[in-house]
């Protein structure tokens, strides 16, 4: 782990299109059009008034729009105006009853007496926001690494439709909550740097809860913005989805007053109060309904859903695949599937998932032809397997590589006395830049290890500089070390067995460290030499442990736990 160690652009992007996004600028409660908001520091917030201001410390203040200005005011009532607002540091947001924890730059600025939030944050980050807000239950890691793909592949396309930033954190693009779990963080980190693309270009995609058995056409969905070439057009075509078909029924039904309908599709602007009847006039390829007739006002099927999920609730019309019918002072609705129906459907790729397919096998059941490749060139990536472990690239040189990541794992195992349980994944970068903007690791880190994957510099940059073999030794020794490992084990022994088994914990002089304080810094060094001090330490007390009880002995303490007496050796 350390160095020697929305939904508006349809068309696939075009190749002017491709250079990527290592930021993206994603707005904050959007839906809410919150006139004040409370800002609150939680650790060394900052405030600037412009870009090249100096930044002042702030507590805690009150941020008003008046017009397409700001005011804010301190605790203690000294007002301010300003234009724009750019906060740093770790901060809680409040508006509207709802509390928001943000560690992200936000700049804040007003248009018509709203306030107008946008977060800047790695690409990156957001996917595995997005996709701990999106994926459920049901998913597993081979869907949710489909997911990641698809939401990165729609992040990255031109537009969405906003002008003061790239996305949303509502639905309309796709849904944040700014906060994310282990199981999105593992799946982004797993496709880091990949895309779909077809027909030479990166493409957009998108996808959806549940197609009911069979999916949409972008053109069924958003009528009058569909796909303009025909790679686009058969890229988000309507196919048959069978894996959709074998999980429990999509159906679902729903009864709304007249009132109901009235207060929401007024509110969206699309029909004006007096209105009687309601029906469909037209239906798409894949049989849902494309338009409808509210009284004599026709208007897209898909604006009506969204008209009546912002005002009612997500639950009640839940896709465009319906019948519906008049009963009593309100209309039935009876349908199946949930969400617009064009890509990605998710309970199919759970399902496929649940059969054992892989994240590539989901990805080509619902967007055939296209290729997962790099985001930048569009190399595809590609696997080549070894004993023991797989090596991911997009580069196909790196092919040559493997017999040194064979010899790599071999001496691991004969230095810790430990195999693979599980095939080892190492993912390597086409240069440094895409390794730090994908895995957004330091740049004093050569690779490091989640789990059974190791991320990697280029292979190629680590041979000249002669730290290939050391890199990938030390690497592989730490995913035989936390396949061991239970969530009890402390850090310090992790990473020093890893340490002492890579002939880095040599000399017999006490660390100025403490055992008690090598935790901290292992976790939280802040640059190259803090780190690389906490990893000679950790090093230098589990070669005390292996010196003093035997290898045998401390494998077993690594799995069970370090008994006090034991410890007490050390300190």
């Amino acid at each position: 782990m350390k160095l020697a160690a929305c939904l508006l652009a349809l068309c696939v992007a075009t190749q002017a299109e491709t250079v990527p996004r290592s930021a993206i600028r994603v707005g904050v409660w959007t839906l809410w059009h919150d006139h004040e908001a409370v800002v609150t520091s939680v650790s060394g917030t900052t405030i600037r008034e412009c870009e090249t201001c100096r930044a002042h410390s702030l507590r805690s203040i009150t941020v008003r729009a008046k017009g397409a200005g700001l005011t804010w005011t301190e605790q203690d009532g000294q007002a301010h105006s300003a234009t724009v607002i750019l906060l740093a540091g770790s901060y809680r947001l409040d508006a509207h009853g709802e509390s928001l924890r943000l560690t992200r730059p936000i700049r804040i600025t007003a248009q018509q007496d709203a306030l107008l939030l946008v977060a800047t944050l790695p690409v990156e980050s957001y996917v595995e926001l997005a996709i701990a807000a999106e994926s459920g239950a049901e998913d597993s890691p081979e869907s949710r690494k489909a997911l990641a793909v698809v939401a990165r592949s729609f992040a990255l396309s031109p537009t969405h439709g906003h002008a003061a930033f790239d996305v949303c954190d509502s639905t309309h693009c796709q849904w944040v909550r700014w906060r994310s779990t282990r199981e999105a963080h593992a799946a982004t980190l797993a496709t880091a740097g990949e895309v779909l693309w077809f027909h030479g270009s990166r493409a957009n995609a998108y996808f959806h809860q549940n197609c009911g058995g069979r999916t949409a056409a972008a053109e069924e969905v958003w009528s009058g913005r569909a796909p303009s070439d025909r790679a686009a057009q058969a890229l988000l075509a309507s196919r048959a989805d069978p894996f959709c078909q074998r999980v429990a029924s999509s159906e679902w039904s729903a009864t709304l007053s007249r009132a109901e309908l009235t207060r929401a599709l007024s509110a969206a602007g699309l029909v004006v109060p007096g209105w009687k009847s309601l029906s469909v006039v037209q239906r798409g390829e894949s049989g849902r309904a494309t338009w409808l007739l509210v009284g004599g006002t026709k208007i897209p099927a898909e604006s009506f859903r969204l008209a009546v999920g912002r005002a009612l609730g997500w639950s009640r019309i839940r896709g465009n695949w319906f019948e519906v019918s008049a009963e009593g002072d309100g209309f039935l609705f009876h349908g199946r599937g949930s969400g617009h129906g064009v890509g990605l459907c998710q309970a199919g790729a759970a399902e496929m998932a649940r059969e054992g397919r892989r994240y590539r096998e989901i990805l080509a059941q619902y967007f055939p032809g296209a290729t997962i490749a790099d985001v930048t060139t569009g190399s595809p990536w590609q696997s080549i397997s070894g004993q023991g472990f797989t090596l991911e690239s997009s580069e196909p040189a790196d092919a040559a590589f493997a017999p040194a990541l064979a010899r790599a794992l071999a001496g691991a195992e004969s230095r810790s006395g430990l195999t693979p349980r599980a095939v080892i994944t190492v993912r390597t970068y086409r240069s440094t830049p895409d390794f730090r903007d994908a895995t957004l690791a330091p740049g004093w880190v050569a690779a490091f290890t989640e789990g059974d994957l190791i991320a990697v510099q280029p292979l190629r940059i680590l041979l000249t500089r002669k730290l290939l073999a050391s890199t990938l030794r030390h690497e592989f020794l730490h995913a035989l070390v936390e396949e061991q490992a239970t969530a009890q084990t402390p850090l310090w022994l992790r990473e020093g067995l890893v340490e002492a088994w890579s002939g880095e914990a040599s000399g017999t002089k006490r660390p100025a460290l403490t055992l008690d304080s090598v935790n901290g810094k292992l976790a939280h060094a802040t640059n190259e030499a803090e780190s690389e001090a906490a990893h000679r330490a950790a090093g230098w007390y589990a070669q005390q442990l292996l010196d003093r009880f035997g290898r045998a002995q401390v494998l077993d303490w690594l799995r069970s736990g370090v008994p006090l007496s034991a410890l007490a050796t050390l300190r």
